[in-house]
């Protein structure tokens, strides 16, 4: 047996220089290899946003029509793909999607979810009712009170003793002012169990509700009817008067007797229980273009007291103090025969409105006032006016 050749045993020195020539052949072959660009992975400008779209990265699941990431897509056709998945499996899934939207408050995507998985016709009626169940707590949770009450009621249909959707059912009967079912179905519930603290508060209030709502029913019935009353009074005081109107058929629509003007506009005519009626009345003073307003006039005043009251302070505006009751005249138009009339002062309201020639226009009365023998008067009698032509006239 030849004798083994002797290890050459390297000195330290030896030993970092070999290593350093080692790091020199090492470096020499990677420079030697061709550099490319590696474009297999993420750019680098948006990584962050390429992460995002990756199912073990995202944050949220994308929204319905939103374009999905080709991993996604494939991940979905193996989830949704009817010819992957049994009608049961495809039923689950869509439940399971279901519960996770309502976790997460998306309670829409969640009764889509529930409608996708009762598409499918599989499972027992205690399946099927779990389903219209969760639909029903989605939509209410949406405040589609009539919808989810809907839904928690074929819920029952399908499992009697379910007593998830029959206290829905309760709460929806119960924003929707069903009284008489709310309390039905609490009875119910009560029946079944009788320490139900929920079920007795909600059934509590539903009668004390119902109670209020007859009462404001009654209140609201006995207030249109006093409204009937009033107007069918003031007509037959109208037509007794033979009042007449400018605006045709005015007694055939309340909305005609209804002033315009902004502060007369909340006092139409009127008629209490003695039969006597109070005008909204405007007063127009054409020398300073102002106008005052009286709401509710009765017509058994007097002009002339109308007057006493209008002039009891000065006017701000009549610096000569030429307006008072005995030194004015008050005149009212009649714009179809386009004519103004005098007034006689000593005359009521009433007798006014019943000359021949005097005319309620959008239910209100209109004098003009002016100065005795003044230029304004004057003018304000003899301007030029185009009389209406209106064909019920």
């Amino acid at each position: 047996m030849e004798e083994k050749q002797a290890k050459k045993v390297l000195s330290e020195q030896e030993r970092l220089e070999l290593a350093a020539q080692l790091d020199r052949d090492l470096d020499a072959f990677i420079s030697s290899l061709e550099k490319r660009r590696y474009t297999e992975g993420w750019p680098e400008d948006r990584w962050e946003e390429e992460m995002a779209k990756h199912p073990f990265f995202m944050q949220k699941s994308p929204e319905p029509g939103e374009p999905l990431s080709p991993l996604m897509e494939g991940l979905q056709q193996l989830k949704y793909d009817p010819q992957e998945n049994t009608e049961q499996e495809l039923a689950d899934t869509y439940k399971e999607d279901g519960r996770f939207y309502m976790q997460h408050r998306k309670f829409r995507m969640a009764v889509l979810s529930y409608t996708e998985a009762l598409r499918y016709k599989v499972g027992d009626a205690a399946y099927k009712a779990i389903l219209y169940n969760n639909r029903s707590a989605a939509n209410y949770s949406l405040k589609n009170y009539r919808t989810s009450l809907q839904d928690a009621q074929k819920a029952l249909e399908l499992n009697p003793d379910y007593d998830k959707p029959r206290w829905r059912a309760a709460q929806c009967a119960s924003a929707l002012d069903r009284f008489d079912l709310c309390v039905e179905l609490c009875d119910t519930i009560l029946q079944r169990d009788s320490t139900n603290s929920a079920a007795v508060e909600l059934r509590k209030s539903c009668l004390a509700r119902k109670a209020a709502q007859n009462r404001d029913s009654r209140k609201e019935a006995r207030l249109e009817r006093e409204k009937e009353q009033k107007w069918d009074r003031l007509v037959a005081e109208l037509q007794k008067r033979m009042v007449k109107f400018e605006e045709p058929k005015a007694l055939d629509d309340e909305r005609k007797l209804r002033p315009r003007l902004a502060p007369l506009e909340d006092f139409m005519v009127s008629c209490d229980e003695n039969g006597v009626l109070s005008w909204p009345v405007v007063f127009c003073y054409p020398e300073f273009q102002t106008t005052d307003f009286q709401q509710q006039l009765p017509e058994t005043t007097k002009m002339q007291e109308v007057l006493e009251q209008l002039f009891e302070e000065p006017l701000e505006y009549d610096k000569a103090g030429l307006y008072r009751a005995n030194k004015v005249n008050v005149y009212y138009e009649n714009r179809i025969l386009g004519f103004p009339y005098i007034v006689d002062k000593n005359k009521t309201i009433q007798e006014i409105v019943a000359e021949r020639t005097f005319l309620v226009y959008q239910g209100t009365l209109t004098f003009y006032i002016v100065v005795k023998g003044s230029k304004q008067e004057e003018s304000f009698v003899n301007q030029t006016r185009i009389p209406l032509k209106l064909n019920h006239w």
